[in-house]
């Protein structure tokens, strides 16, 4: 009778500890984060729940949370690249100078998409290829991609863009709901199931836990981290063309800081920056709380250095809260 009994209480139990992880776990602690900012914005001014203004407050995070999406499975597997602005101002510079050359939409949006898979390319040749530190080589390329930018256009700017290029950047699908935000939410789902539902992901995990093993386990490592460049390097091309397309215009300060926001969405996803860790779910709420908090400040008249100031502080918080909070805990031991 005794064993029945036990046998009856393993079954609670686990469900009990399984709910409280999920409860706990960092991305509903995240979305917790994200209702609050959401309900105090809804309060703090009047024009906040209007759906038209919600629907551009997208914009404010759809184009880096592409980026951002692959720049996760790159920092899980224990690397980084901080020349994904650099690439959006290359691709730009292209495509301006293409659009002036009288080259139609489709050979733009192919040249934008083409140019973000070579610095891609070259990044992955650096690193994979070479093996040289990731963060050496793309802080050199940051400033390469983005030299070649003002090299190329100076002071001046590229503008001419067709007509219906402006789609990409400004058009929308379905009543509120912008090309930009469909195409953010139909990449989510692709790199969610790439990252937790494939061989490759899993390759990715191993690989950012302990990339010795991972050699020995047969994971091809270089071409793993290749792959991993070229997809962010195709997704700040898609970037490119999005940003370009709304604002209907290049400059070679195009997306200057950008890829602080990006690595900041990235992490405060709770993508560990040490690597090995991390969900696209995580990243897709940390994209949404960080629109919402820009687009806020902005309707509240914040000045944009306080906003980058913001953006700087947690950085910093969310790389030092699980690291200190796991000091404390091994201290308590």
């Amino acid at each position: 009778m005794s064993d029945v009994v036990a046998s009856k209480r393993v079954i609670p139990d686990r469900i009990g500890t399984k709910t409280s992880r999920i409860l706990s776990s960092w991305e509903v602690l995240l979305f917790g984060v994200a209702v609050l900012i959401f309900v105090f914005n809804s309060f703090a001014s009047p024009y906040f729940l209007n759906a038209w203004n919600l629907s551009d407050a997208t914009f404010n995070f759809t184009e880096k949370a592409m980026i951002a999406f692959a720049m996760a499975l790159l920092v899980i597997a224990g690397e980084i690249d901080l020349s994904v602005a650099a690439i959006i101002a290359l691709a730009s510079t292209a495509m301006g100078a293409a659009a002036q050359a009288g080259i139609g939409t489709p050979g733009l949006v192919a040249i934008g998409i083409g140019v973000g898979l070579a610095c891609g390319a070259f990044n992955g040749l650096l690193v994979a290829g070479l093996r040289l530190p990731s963060i050496v080589v793309t802080i050199g390329t940051m400033s390469l991609f983005r030299g070649i930018s003002y090299i190329v256009l100076g002071d001046q700017a590229y503008g001419k863009y067709p007509e219906s290029f402006a789609y990409f950047g400004q058009g929308y699908v379905a009543w509120v709901f912008s090309f930009e935000f469909v195409l953010f939410i139909v990449l989510a789902i692709a790199f969610a199931v790439l990252l937790h539902a494939t061989n490759f992901g899993r390759q990715v995990y191993v690989i950012g836990n302990n990339e010795f093993a991972a050699r020995f386990s047969g994971i091809p490592v270089e071409r793993v981290k290749f792959i991993l460049f070229l997809l962010t390097g195709l997704m700040a091309g898609v970037a490119s063309v999005c940003l370009t397309s709304r604002l209907g215009s290049t400059r070679p300060s195009i997306a200057q800081g950008w890829e602080l926001e990006v690595v900041t969405m990235v992490v405060l996803g709770g993508v560990s920056i040490l690597g090995g860790a991390g969900t696209i779910a995580g990243v897709v709420i940390a994209a949404f709380v960080m629109g919402l908090v820009t687009f806020g400040l902005g309707l509240l008249n914040v000045p944009g250095i306080v906003m980058s100031i913001f953006v700087g502080l947690l950085l910093i918080i969310t790389i030092a809260v699980p690291i200190v909070a796991r000091r404390i805990k091994e201290m308590s031991r």
